[in-house]
């Protein structure tokens, strides 16, 4: 054991059970928050994306009079999203439809996050469901996006949302399971 972990199991011990309690509460409501915020912040981005892809074009000095193949490397990618999604857009706008689904899924999501947020220990299992819900976006973004055409970086770009999205997950998991011990909270046999 060292120094750190000596410390603070120290500092543990010094506090009654309910500060403990309260610490871990605080820990766990904090990182729900951000993580409704995330799921809220990546599920309003999908709403507007012409507008972005025009926003990010213009940052990347990328003109929509110049066809896609003008560019090299990210940028290529840029135009050539950037063209598709425009000409959609302007040919057919239903498709866009399928984004709004994908933004309204988020922000379902963040709100099945506020039940974690009240009751973290009873609600555990929606840390699971985010878990696995990250976990599905690897396989998504391999299988799916290679049948799509997408370059293997943008698709690796994808799955790290599985490894950022899971690392909130893992310290809720680890800080739920010290608190249920903590509080001495029921196992349930269903």
């Amino acid at each position: 054991m060292n120094f750190k972990e000596l410390l603070n199991n120290n500092k543990m011990k010094s506090l009654t059970t309910t500060q403990q309690a309260d610490q871990l509460l605080l820990k766990i409501r904090l990182l729900t928050v951000f993580y409704i915020f995330s799921l809220f912040f990546w599920g309003i981005t999908a709403f507007p994306l012409e507008t972005e892809i025009r926003i990010l074009s213009k940052i990347l000095d990328i003109s929509f009079e110049a066809p896609a193949e003008y560019y090299d490397g990210i940028k290529r990618w840029i135009a050539t999203v950037a063209n598709g999604l425009i000409d959609t857009n302007q040919h057919y706008p239903f498709l866009a439809y399928g984004f709004d689904w994908l933004a309204f899924s988020h922000l379902v999501i963040a709100v099945a996050f506020i039940g974690l947020y009240i009751k973290p220990v009873r609600n555990k299992w929606i840390v699971y469901f985010g878990m696995i819900a990250c976990i599905g976006v690897v396989p998504l973004a391999l299988i799916c996006g290679g049948i799509r055409g997408i370059p293997l970086a943008w698709r690796l770009i994808d799955c790290s949302f599985c490894v950022f999205g899971m690392i909130p997950l893992i310290l809720l998991h680890h800080y739920i399971k010290k608190l249920e011990v903590l509080i001495e909270y029921p196992t349930l046999k269903y």
